[in-house]
């Protein structure tokens, strides 16, 4: 209910399998000045996509579908470990897995990365979800995760970003793309994709842009 764009809690099923998911319909969209209208949905998948390419793992399956409401963006639900910390994760500096979420960022350009868009699963696998506002082609990168800027990426990082430029040049990716960014996004996605290969540093806070989003959590 407190959720800036419709938001609702569903169940998927195909035969005798069933699934809890989150649905956000693209009527229930809030208009941004600095997104297209009726674009969030799209960013989402794309989000996914880009995070699967790349072997990253931080995006919960999702699809664009039509449901109840109208066409809108469908992603499998994630039960997550309530003993963690998530304040305290956001954190660390030793989370191999934080520190993928901070790379996937940079590459998405992602706008809006709170501490509650962490998602810790049970079995110690870490998601991350609401990317709506991502992919802009100016430098909006606004997260609660900085605690490596300037520091050079981990091998595992590079690796990752080098399998995801291979599905960009021979695997498709921006095909799929298309249909839910412009041109443009996607060159930029690309651009900052090669940036990060060329000089493997995390990227630094914009100094014309927030630098962490608000409320943090």
């Amino acid at each position: 209910m407190s959720a800036s764009n419709a938001t609702m809690y569903c169940t998927v099923s195909r035969g005798d399998r069933q699934a809890a998911c989150v649905y956000k319909p693209v009527a229930g969209e809030r208009p941004l000045w600095d997104f297209a209208t009726g674009s969030l949905a799209g960013r989402e998948v794309s989000a996914y996509l880009v995070s699967r390419a790349a072997g990253f793992g931080i995006v919960p399956p999702t699809v664009f579908r039509d449901g109840p409401f109208g066409p809108g963006m469908c992603q499998l639900w994630i039960d997550t470990d309530e003993s963690v910390d998530v304040i305290a994760l956001s954190r660390r500096t030793d989370h191999a897995a934080l520190r993928d979420m901070a790379v996937f960022d940079a590459v998405v350009n992602n706008a809006d990365r709170k501490i509650g868009h962490l998602l810790p699963a049970p079995d110690g696998h870490l998601y991350g979800c609401d990317h709506g506002v991502c992919f802009a082609e100016e430098y909006k990168l606004r997260t609660v995760l900085w605690q490596w800027r300037g520091s050079d990426l981990p091998g595992r990082s590079v690796e990752a970003l080098q399998r995801l430029r291979l599905c960009f040049e021979t695997g498709g990716l921006a095909d799929d793309l298309a249909g839910m960014l412009t041109a443009g996004e996607i060159t930029a996605t690309r651009e900052r994709l090669e940036l990060l290969i060329s000089h493997r540093v995390h990227p630094y806070p914009p100094e014309d842009w927030p630098a962490v989003p608000w409320p943090p959590v």
